[in-house]
């Protein structure tokens, strides 16, 4: 018997080796999430992106702001560990204080390959330095670690720029828009396009402050967790 307890002894050494090992806790590595740093604009551009989404909504689609999602124009989006929210906040919050409500004009009605709908905004050297800021600012905070696009890979300037900072629309891929749709599947996208061409919508208005969101896989805010308005400017 005695023989038999020590033949057997390296068997329940391990057995409690691996018991051990099970009931150790392994770490848990942060998920990323997706923020967006984005421009919020004046009542007159909210107005006609409300216009036209009534215009696809009577040709039976329905745009992300019929869905209640916030206007917005793109400075910066990336991905971020959780908790990197207060940081973010912050460092947005000081860059809000530094600017001032500038005009902004929104016109035209783009398709793209893949029937995403947009309403354009005119290029504004004010806004392209907003994104720079931004951009700048944030940008050592993102999740290094982020897969890139398979689309990003086949635009060597699109790549680099995602490369260094986590997004390939920064810097002089900057181009900043109002999205109506995503992967539309209605045929009568076109119609609306058509339409659109003919009768071009147009609004002049101004972008008065920054606002942060959670984001879903569309660029659309699931929550906005701030919003810092120049000047308290909320019109």
């Amino acid at each position: 018997m005695l023989k038999l307890s020590v033949i057997n002894r390296p068997k329940l050494l391990l057995v409690s080796l691996i018991a051990l090992i099970i009931s150790i806790p392994l770490p848990s590595f942060a998920k990323s999430v997706s923020i967006n740093v984005f421009a919020i604009p004046s009542k007159p551009i909210i107005n006609l992106v409300e216009q036209t989404s009534d215009v696809l909504k009577e040709q039976g689609m329905i745009s992300f702001y019929e869905k209640g999602m916030p206007v917005h124009a793109t400075l910066y989006l990336t991905d971020y560990a959780q908790g990197s929210e207060d940081a973010i906040k912050r460092a947005v919050k000081s860059i809000a204080k530094q600017h001032q409500s500038f005009p902004l004009t929104a016109q035209g009605f783009s398709v793209s390959q893949s029937n995403w709908a947009f309403l354009n905004l005119h290029y504004s050297s004010k806004l392209q330095r907003l994104s720079d800021e931004v951009t700048l600012a944030i940008s050592p905070l993102r999740d290094t670690n982020a897969a890139v696009p398979s689309w990003v890979k086949h635009y060597p300037n699109k790549l680099t720029a995602f490369e260094r900072y986590g997004s390939p629309n920064v810097f002089q891929n900057f181009q900043p828009h109002l999205t109506l749709l995503a992967n539309e599947k209605s045929p009568k996208l076109a119609t609306v396009n058509k339409y659109m061409q003919a009768q071009e919508p147009l609004a002049q208005g101004k972008i008065i402050g920054i606002g942060i969101g959670i984001s879903d896989q569309f660029g659309q805010q699931q929550q906005v967790i701030a919003e810092y308005f120049f000047n308290n400017n909320k019109n």
